[in-house]
C-alpha cells in the first residue's frame, strides 16, 4: 500500500513534512516522491525507482534505489 501523505506522523517515515515537499527523484528531478511506509521507501512515480529511508534519512542515491515492478 502506498501512501502519499505530506502529514506529521508515522506516514512520513520519521522525515520532516516540509523537507518532504520539496523532495524530487535525483534522476533529472522526475516528479515529488511519494511515501511508501510498508516498504520504509520513498518512490518516484514517474520513473518507479524506490529509495530506502534509513534511520528516518533518505537515501536518494541512483546506485541505491530499486526498480519497481509496473
Amino acid at each position: 500500500m502506498t501512501e502519499d501523505t505530506r502529514t506529521a506522523g508515522p506516514q512520513t517515515l520519521g522525515i520532516d513534512p516540509a523537507l518532504l515537499d520539496i523532495l524530487a527523484c535525483p534522476d533529472t528531478h522526475h516528479t515529488a516522491l511519494t511515501v511508501d511506509v510498508e516498504a520504509s521507501e520513498l518512490v518516484c512515480p514517474t520513473c518507479r525507482r524506490a529509495f530506502p529511508v534509513r534511520d528516518g534519512i533518505p537515501v536518494l542515491l541512483l546506485d541505491e534505489a530499486r526498480q519497481r515492478p509496473a
